[in-house]
């Protein structure tokens, strides 16, 4: 039953099916082959009871807020910023590319989004200034991958939805992780551009004039951080209404910019409502898909199978971060998670592993699949921003970052700590 689900959810794939679609189509087939109940009679139930959450008012609400950051070109003043600071490391404008990454990553929740921005930014610039295009571009798309890692983020709240594990204490859980990775991305590219300067581009210097005169244009993001991030942790708020307070913070912000017009909340509100529908409607498949599988028993029968192989905890853990690595070649990131977690995060859970913990670590597992090929989608999307040049040149420039995550992933295994100590201090 497992082999024939995973070789039709591949063959769906393989003919470009859209991924809502397939999670319904494959879990009909299901049903139909393998059920003895009519369990497409308890569809219409199951897809309302998936969209009827309060919690997820803030998946839009996050969307909208990124949105608003890239229309109003809030990015390009925070960009200038960091170049100023970061600029001097060998490899020059490589590490302004992960350090807007990492801000920009704490207010919009989404790491196509900050890939999208920050090479809209950063790529002319690189170009002008004849920088190597692999590494230059790898290190757009590795720093967007943040966007799923640092608070708040989509992903998380996806994470935390389908395992009912509290989404204050993963937002938590997911920033010093997602700072250390970012701090593994800058160190590793020194690292790199010291060993083959030729990858990176001249370092340059700012006066320290200009280095503070420029803080100015971080206020915004930093301000947008503390109002959704701290009213959360404060616990004046749930994500879903911190969300909220970060839209209104962020038109407010933006009108006294003067960057605000009907023709941006216009732009603004419609790419919201595209990638809100995309979202909602695999979340709701994936929940009708999940239905049919635990009914028709092939969540029983992963377990039993996991359980009869005699792995201890350790060795089980191993076995999904394998199975994520491999998937995430082929599998676009959102339904991975949706497809995978409520079958594989229980297993977890029960061997006594800690699910905020595992939320992380999954995260991270997520991100790696956002620049590893074929179906890395933040490779397509500084492609797309990049306009002309090889395709190659995209993913080999991510390859190195790749290393970085899995290394990152070993710490997080090692000093679960990491992961679990500002949760802790919420307790």
């Amino acid at each position: 039953m497992i082999l024939t689900a995973l070789i039709i959810l591949l063959v769906l794939l393989v003919l470009s099916v859209p991924v809502a679609a397939t999670l319904v189509v494959l879990a009909l087939m299901l049903d139909e082959f393998f059920s003895p109940f009519p369990l497409f009679r308890a569809m219409g139930d199951v897809l309302w009871t998936a969209s009827d959450s309060f919690l997820l008012i803030a998946i839009p609400l996050f969307i909208l807020l990124g949105e608003i950051l890239v229309r109003t070109g809030i990015a390009k003043g925070t960009y200038r910023s960091l170049e100023s600071w970061l600029s001097w490391l060998p490899g020059g404008l490589l590490h302004a590319n992960i350090g807007t990454a990492t801000l920009f990553s704490a207010t919009s929740g989404s790491s196509v989004a900050t890939a999208a921005t920050i090479g809209t930014v950063a790529i002319p610039q690189g170009k002008e200034m004849k920088y190597d295009q692999r590494l230059f571009t790898g290190s757009i798309a590795a720093g967007g991958t943040l966007g799923i890692m640092i608070p708040p983020s989509i992903n998380l709240i996806v994470y935390g939805f389908l395992t009912e594990t509290s989404i204050p204490q993963l937002f938590a859980a997911g920033l010093l992780p997602g700072l250390l990775l970012a701090l593994l991305f800058i160190v590793g590219t020194a690292l790199i551009c010291i060993w083959k300067p030729s990858l990176g581009g001249p370092s340059t210097s700012h006066s320290w004039s200009e280095r503070i005169s420029g803080l100015w244009n971080l206020i915004p993001v930093l301000a947008l951080f503390g109002i959704v991030v701290g009213s959360i942790y404060t616990g004046l708020a749930t994500p879903t209404e911190a969300a909220s307070l970060g839209v209104l913070g962020a038109m407010v912000i933006a009108l006294s910019m003067g960057k605000l017009s009907m023709g941006v909340i216009i732009e603004a509100l419609d790419g919201t409502m595209k990638t809100t529908g995309m979202i909602m409607l695999i979340i709701m498949a994936s929940y009708f898909l999940n239905f049919v599988l635990a009914s028709s028993g092939v969540t029983r029968e992963l377990s039993s199978f996991l359980e009869s192989a005699g792995l201890g905890p350790y060795s089980t853990l191993m076995l999904a971060i394998l199975l994520y690595i491999v998937l995430g070649f082929f599998i676009e990131t959102l339904s991975l998670m949706v497809i995978t977690i409520p079958i594989v995060a229980p297993i977890i859970i029960s061997l006594g592993f800690d699910p905020v913990w595992f939320g992380i670590l999954l995260i991270l597992l997520i991100e790696m699949a956002l620049i590893t090929p074929p179906v890395g989608l933040n490779l397509y999307v500084v492609q797309g921003v990049r306009k002309g040049g090889p395709f190659s040149d995209v993913m080999a420039g991510a390859m190195p970052y790749v290393g970085m995550m899995l290394l990152m992933a070993v710490i997080l295994v090692l000093f679960p700590s990491v992961a679990l100590f500002l949760p802790g201090l919420m307790d």
